[in-house]
């Protein structure tokens, strides 16, 4: 009828390798992030820009029919690892 249980699961291991890479994205652009913020003498932290992320996430995650609460945890660890990041580079 449809694909196999080992089917799926290759198919779910191919994503999550997909998200590693996009994560890995994400951190090299906090490395950009943080050598702007350092230039210009922002501090890491910026509760506006987390506030508009996690705002943004929240909704993307309603519109694709997922829980947004979710997916606001899961970008709240994204972004801590960005700072946590940054910080190490500033």
């Amino acid at each position: 009828h449809g694909m196999s249980l080992d089917q799926v699961r290759a198919e779910i291991s191919m994503v999550d390798a997909a998200i590693i890479r996009l994560i890995a994205k994400r951190q090299e652009l906090a490395d950009q992030v943080a050598e702007i913020k350092k230039r210009e003498g922002f501090s890491i932290h910026h509760e506006k820009r987390v506030a508009e992320v996690l705002e943004t996430v929240s909704r993307d995650a309603e519109k694709s029919g997922i829980d947004p609460a979710a997916v606001q945890k899961i970008f709240g660890i994204l972004i801590a690892m960005s700072e946590e990041r940054q910080r190490g580079r500033s």
